[in-house]
Parts: C-alpha cells; sequence; structure tokens
C-alpha cells in the first residue's frame, strides 16, 4: 500500500474578481492510503485530466460519484453513445 497526503491550508483573503457567492469554501486535511495500482490510475487520470493535484483529482471523483449515486437512487439511467452512435446504458459499479 502506498499512502498519499494532501495538505492544504486557508486563507482569509479573496481574490478581488470573485463574486461573494463563489467564495472559497474551508479545507480540510485527508490522509488516504490507496494500493499501487490505485496510486497509477490517480496518476494516469491526473495526467489525461491535466489536474494540478491529486487532491483535485480525488475532488471531481468524489462529486461525480455522488451525482451517479444520487442519480440511481432517483431511479434515473445513465446512458453512453460509443464512437458508432450505439446508445447503451452505462454499467455502474456502485
Amino acid at each position: 500500500m502506498t499512502a498519499l497526503t494532501q495538505v492544504s491550508g486557508t486563507s482569509d483573503t479573496k481574490a478581488l474578481d470573485t463574486p461573494p457567492q463563489k467564495a472559497k469554501v474551508g479545507k480540510k486535511r485527508a490522509t488516504l492510503t490507496f494500493a499501487s495500482r490505485s496510486v497509477e490510475r490517480l496518476d494516469a487520470l491526473k495526467l489525461k485530466t491535466g489536474a494540478s493535484s491529486y487532491a483535485e483529482v480525488v475532488n471531481k471523483a468524489v462529486r461525480l460519484y455522488e451525482e451517479l449515486i444520487d442519480g440511481t437512487k432517483e431511479g434515473n439511467q445513465f446512458l453512453v453513445r460509443d464512437k458508432y452512435g450505439v446508445v447503451a446504458p452505462l454499467r455502474l459499479l456502485l
């Protein structure tokens, strides 16, 4: 297993062009332990997405996972269109 730690601080300053509704929320620190294969996947996703950090990859993945779970609980079905135009249900591993 490989440990991955992302350390982030909070800042009381805001950019002048940031609207009040877009103010940054507080950040919390978490330590996650990943299997070696998962770290390889994380590295690949970071490269594919152009993410600046592991935290960015994980945060986006958590938001997507939450949407998939919420949508599934509401009875929604997620569809995928392949390169030939064939539409099929997305197989979710929830």
